[in-house]
């Protein structure tokens, strides 16, 4: 399939050679995908990243020097318009919410199908917060709410937890507005008093809460995905 528009600019920063080198290779073969740059630590990501100004980080955790969560808040510091997609081996769930909590958009397991590279790159360049099926089916096992549990968020109205549920399952404000009936105008209000009761210091974080109490919890496609755009 052809794409239209610019390619989407990717690093890749993995501490052994190999698996960069299989990595060019496959997103090579992507239409619509040009690797700019490599890395073989957390610091050299952050020096390359900088020169380079990729669209995407391919993000290994376990790096000499400096680790993946690290590179990924650091990254979020420097050039916050990067998005990180973390590409590991490890799906523990400690790793997996500290990969997100650092900021990183995505994370898949080394060995993912092609399809589900591409469509997880195009994804997060675009703004989402994407998980592989996996990793996801993983970390939602552990979120099962008891049948009594009390309604989560009862600090927030009701019409705020329609909006919050909405950007957990990956609406944009635009299109969080068209489902709800109301002007954007008035779901970046909702946003921005959502984020203060939560205590939260943006979209991803409200995401992550949102989804351990049970809220926009739904996969589609490849994964589950969440908008981090306006």
């Amino acid at each position: 399939m052809t794409t239209t528009g610019p390619p989407i600019r990717v690093l890749i920063a993995d501490d052994h050679p190999v698996v960069r080198r299989g990595m060019c290779a496959l997103l090579a073969s992507l239409d619509g995908v040009e690797v700019v740059a490599e890395a073989a630590t957390g610091q050299e990501a952050l020096r390359e990243a900088q020169l380079s100004r990729p669209d995407v980080v391919l993000m290994d955790i376990q790096m000499p020097a400096m680790d993946g969560v690290e590179a990924t808040r650091r990254l979020g510091t420097l050039l916050p318009d990067v998005a990180v997609l973390v590409v590991t081996m490890y799906e523990d769930d400690e790793t997996v919410v500290s990969a997100m909590r650092a900021g990183a958009r995505g994370y898949l397991l080394k060995g993912a199908q092609q399809e589900d590279i591409l469509t997880t790159l195009r994804a997060v360049a675009a703004g989402q917060f994407v998980m592989g099926r996996s990793v996801a089916a993983r970390l939602l096992g552990h979120l099962d709410p008891a049948p009594a549990r009390p309604a989560a968020f009862p600090d927030l109205t009701a019409r705020e937890r329609e909006v919050l549920d909405r950007v957990a399952r990956g609406y944009s404000n635009a299109g969080v507005a068209a489902d709800l009936s109301m002007a954007a105008k008035t779901v970046a209000n909702h946003l921005s008093t959502i984020f203060v009761k939560l205590g939260v210091n943006g979209r991803t974080e409200a995401v992550i809460l949102a989804r351990e109490q049970g809220l926009g919890v739904e996969a589609a496609g490849g994964g589950v995905a969440a908008g981090a755009g306006p």
